[in-house]
């Protein structure tokens, strides 16, 4: 970033071969909260994704890139671009997938609703009363609606949609959320930070979005990123009755 921040929202896109959707998805988070600037953290994608948004960036001064030497996970990508909206004194950091699910036209009402409302955290969620998930197989919505709702049991969680990856943080929220206390750097770090945030009594948010899969590229998805997250959340969840915790419940917009 070369210039300081009059925005007071940072959108952070991590990327790892997403060169045939990223000039796409800069364009609509652009078009949709032209007043933010964005960041896209690139983990040396061999398809030239980088490549891509440093083209952008040259013509752009709020598009921005982190490059990194390698793929090191999309949690780590994140928390990279949290420690950067920290220290350019942002007020919200957006995660947002750069594959397009997401639309960033919903922003504008999740940061509104993120102000209004004094949230830490406004998650934009599949699982609540208008929500919904768009060209899914069964299979994909069973094991998404099923994962939910075991990792809300296990950890005693009132989100119903934890593990979803369309977000707009308090910045201030994330204090001490780094690699030091973050253990996963996978796919259940969304599902890490918002618990995290809810047992410290933080106050979280979900908004009805629609999640539409991808229209490019292939899915990072796979079945090692379900293990994990199940073993995970069981651990989790054990250890956190072992210790009494009960963690604070999460509202709807």
């Amino acid at each position: 970033m070369t210039r300081e921040p009059a925005s007071r929202v940072l959108v952070v896109l991590p990327t790892y071969n997403e060169a045939g959707s990223i000039r796409a998805i800069i364009d609509r988070v652009r078009a949709a909260v032209p007043e933010a600037d964005l960041l896209v953290v690139d983990d040396a994608s061999p398809d030239g994704t980088g490549a891509i948004v440093d083209e952008l960036a040259a013509i752009d001064p709020a598009v921005g890139v982190l490059h990194r030497s390698g793929k090191q996970g999309l949690g780590s990508a994140y928390l990279a671009g949290f420690a950067r909206a920290r220290a350019a004194g942002y007020r919200y950091v957006v995660e947002i997938d750069a594959d397009g699910s997401h639309d960033p036209a919903e922003l504008p009402t999740m940061i509104a609703l993120a102000e209004a409302q004094s949230a830490d955290l406004v998650i934009g969620s599949r699982w609540v009363p208008g929500g919904s998930v768009v060209n899914w197989p069964w299979l994909r919505r069973a094991i998404s609606r099923s994962g939910n709702r075991y990792a809300g049991r296990l950890l005693r969680s009132g989100i119903a949609d934890i593990t979803a990856g369309f977000r707009v943080y308090r910045v201030t929220a994330l204090e001490g959320v780094d690699d030091a206390v973050v253990s996963s750097h996978g796919y259940c770090f969304q599902v890490e930070t918002a618990w995290m945030l809810e047992r410290a009594g933080k106050r979280i948010l979900e908004h009805p979005i629609a999640f539409v899969e991808r229209a490019s590229g292939r899915s990072k998805m796979h079945a090692g990123i379900v293990a994990e997250a199940l073993w995970r959340v069981t651990a989790w969840g054990v250890r956190d009755r072992l210790r009494g915790r009960a963690p604070v419940g999460a509202s709807r917009s």
